[in-house]
């Protein structure tokens, strides 16, 4: 099996030292995070920026400073930012935060966009006039039909149609299984790629079966501090380090 893409995503908008020490809030170790991982074999970084209480935030000027520290810190690693609202923010502050970085490339929910469709249109084709190129998050079947039906009546233009699966929960509520993957794959023939990321201690697991299947893989700390039976991994890098072995078939 030809390797698949590996995205890391080491911090997320929730999590705080007290998860894990060496989850990386500041940007110097957003960064040093970064080459720690490039090196690991990680091709592309998903990116969350902190602000100085440490708490989720949208702030472009934060994001440009992080971006130009990667983008010189990592010069092939790909980067992505986030859009994720985590609750804090609305729609109007995510399209502000597109519009005002002009990221190359970021992550956009289906279903927090759909909390303002007014906005959609804007969003998406702002996003692609601007040369962003977007990833849809997609949770289940609804945000899938959601997406469907945009792409259908234009509001999203068909150049568009990159995704993220994921399984599992945030919350703990559900572990995320091999077997989630499949509702997705169902109906996954309008996308031109697809990536999967997977809450809980079988991350490893779930990436392997979507790597096997065709998928790009996303891992890290924002969505697994563990390996199977809960113990932790050291850091980031070491968890796509693992992650690299087992899809190499070392299972342990």
């Amino acid at each position: 099996m030809t390797r698949p893409f590996i995205m890391v995503a080491p911090t997320g908008a929730r999590r705080s030292k007290a998860d894990h020490p060496a989850l990386p809030i500041t940007l110097p170790e957003i960064v040093d995070e970064a080459v720690a991982c490039a090196k690991a074999g990680a091709d592309a970084l998903h990116l969350h920026v902190r602000d100085d209480a440490g708490s989720h935030s949208l702030d472009p000027a934060r994001y440009h400073d992080a971006l130009d520290a990667l983008r010189d810190a990592v010069p092939r690693m790909r980067v992505q930012i986030t859009t994720e609202s985590a609750g804090v923010f609305d729609v109007p502050d995510q399209l502000s935060c597109l519009e005002s970085l002009v990221p190359g490339w970021a992550s956009v929910s289906v279903r927090e966009v759909a909390r303002a469709p007014e906005l959609a249109e804007r969003l998406y084709h702002g996003c692609t006039e601007r040369g962003t190129e977007l990833q849809h998050i997609l949770y289940d079947h609804r945000d899938l039909s959601q997406l469907q039906t945009w792409l259908a009546s234009g509001t999203i233009p068909p150049q568009q149609t990159s995704v993220i699966f994921v399984l599992g929960r945030y919350d703990g509520s559900h572990d995320a299984s091999p077997v989630d993957m499949d509702p997705f794959l169902e109906q996954h023939d309008y996308v031109t790629e697809w990536m999967v990321c997977a809450f809980g201690q079988n991350e490893h697991l779930c990436l392997a079966a979507a790597a096997a299947r065709g998928g790009a893989l996303r891992v890290g700390f924002e969505n697994s501090l563990t390996r199977p039976g809960g113990t932790p991994h050291a850091s980031n890098a070491a968890s796509v380090a693992q992650l690299i072995r087992h899809l190499e078939g070392d299972k342990t």
